[in-house]
């Protein structure tokens, strides 16, 4: 298998120690666990998603595991500017956070909190279970771009997650450049649902979820690939990535970086794992596999 050299790496903005992000939603609502991740290997990490009031999120069950991955409609839960206590911590360390809004003022309002405190913020832009949030703003190009230049307004480096929930998602991933967007992040989970034969009714307490895991990576890969195509700034990418081939097949379809979430649950070595194949002396500069998969 390829490698290439270790070493940081800056990726729109944002020095990395690695390529290996921790995806938003995972181990991300504390000071302490996301201390934990980057202690175990992670080049940086995404917080939870916080939004402009508190919420506690769906009624159970929330997340349930399916072949090839997990379900989930967790429903954006997060303590909004109380979080902001976790953050002395991590000083100094690439941090990025993952913000939602029902709104571009609301986008604005939140990314500001964040200014000084962390490295960039992220727009969940995509959550695919949250009413009038994430994919419900997230599916509509005038609001991505609308929403993405507010908060690129007060001068945070800014990544634009985006749903692949959508016809075209090259047209979304436009909207948030021409937002000002200074990286794209692709892919959040996969709109999904599983019914209970034996209770006649759907499994989770939202019905309806996200599905992630290994079984979207095929998507998150073509998601990429597009993007590369269409778009002129970096592209972050995420979904079912569990090991250093995953990483580099990602990288050739055109992202400079990217996130791992489900892969973590139960194994939080996985970042020092992936990268312990991934990185070697000798190994090739990320330039000369970046994208290369277009020819």
């Amino acid at each position: 298998m390829l490698t290439l050299a270790p070493g940081s790496v800056e990726v729109a903005g944002v020095r990395l120690s690695n390529h290996l992000l921790l995806a938003a939603g995972i181990l991300g609502t504390t000071g302490a666990s996301l201390r934990r991740v980057l202690d175990h290997g992670a080049g940086g990490v995404v917080t939870k998603s916080i939004g402009p009031l508190p919420q506690d999120g769906h009624a159970g069950p929330c997340i349930i595991r399916v072949e090839g991955g997990l379900l989930n409609a967790m429903g954006l839960p997060n303590p909004s500017m109380e979080f902001l206590d976790e953050l002395p911590q991590l000083a100094g360390k690439p941090v990025i956070a993952s913000i939602y809004a029902g709104s571009p003022d609301e986008f604005a309002m939140v990314a500001q909190w964040f200014d000084g405190k962390v490295s960039a913020v992220e727009l969940n832009l995509s959550c695919p279970h949250a009413a009038g949030y994430g994919a419900a703003l997230g599916s509509d190009p005038v609001m991505v771009e609308k929403c993405t230049e507010a908060v690129t307004r007060t001068g945070l480096p800014t990544w634009v997650k985006l749903t692949p929930n959508v016809t075209d998602i090259t047209e979304i991933g436009q909207a948030a450049e021409r937002g000002g967007a200074d990286a794209i992040v692709a892919i959040n989970t996969v709109k999904a649902m599983r019914i209970s034969t034996g209770l006649r009714r759907p499994v989770l307490g939202n019905r309806f979820g996200g599905l992630s895991g290994p079984a979207i990576f095929p998507i998150a890969v073509r998601c990429v690939y597009d993007l590369y195509d269409s778009c002129s700034i970096p592209i972050i990418g995420c979904g079912g990535i569990s090991s250093a081939g995953d990483v580099l097949e990602m990288m050739m379809a055109g992202a400079s970086a990217v996130e791992i979430g489900t892969a973590v649950i139960g194994d939080l070595s996985i970042f020092s794992t992936i990268a312990g194949s991934l990185y070697a002396p000798g190994g090739l500069s990320p330039g000369e596999i970046v994208g290369c998969a277009h020819g």
